[in-house]
Order: structure tokens, then C-alpha cells, then sequence
């Protein structure tokens, strides 16, 4: 079979396996502690790096 050439076989699997829902998982929330320091930086100067690096 070439490149690009339908296989309705493979399309038909593809469309069963998007068509299934899988809720075996677990559905419970991780929960963590503790705290979290920046040191040297001001919230600005966070900020201004967080949009430099998103508009990358």
C-alpha cells in the first residue's frame, strides 16, 4: 500500500478506539504540602519573565 492511501480497516479501528471512554482511573485528587520561596526576584520582575518567556 502507498503513502497516503486509504485503508478503511486502520480508519474503522481508529474511529472505535476515539469512540471509547477509559474511566478506569483513578479519580481522587493528589494533594501536596509545603510552601514555595522566590528569592531575589520581585513579583514584577516574575511576571515580566513569565510574558517574555510565553510570547517565545
Amino acid at each position: 500500500m502507498s503513502m497516503g492511501a486509504y485503508d478503511e480497516a486502520e480508519h474503522e479501528r481508529r474511529e472505535r478506539k476515539a469512540s471509547t471512554v477509559d474511566a478506569d482511573f483513578d479519580d481522587q485528587r493528589n494533594e501536596y504540602e509545603g510552601r514555595v520561596e522566590y528569592e531575589g526576584e520581585s513579583t514584577e520582575e516574575l511576571l515580566d519573565q513569565f510574558k517574555e518567556i510565553q510570547s517565545s
